[in-house]
């Protein structure tokens, strides 16, 4: 069994695993909306490499942020854009 960390999504406590990027780890824990684009549209996760940018999130306030270039750790605090 693998290890768990503790974040905090959008106000939530998830434990999520420990070894994961925070893009796999919100996409395990059922996460289909990352962001908005400047329309108003739904985005998440693309490329998975950090080229796309479609996987930004804000990460301990810090803003665009590449949640598929982010290791999970213990107390990490996520907000995504809320549909």
């Amino acid at each position: 069994m693998s290890e768990t960390v503790r974040i905090v999504l959008n106000g939530d406590e998830r434990e999520v695993p420990a070894e994961a990027t925070l893009a796999a780890a919100l996409l395990g824990l059922g996460l289909t909306r990352f962001r908005n684009s400047v329309q108003g549209e739904p985005r998440a996760p693309l490329c998975g490499m950090g080229a796309c940018q479609e996987c930004r999130v804000t990460v301990d306030g810090r803003m665009h942020v590449r949640s598929c270039m982010t290791p999970c750790r213990e107390g990490l605090r996520v907000e995504t854009d809320q549909p």
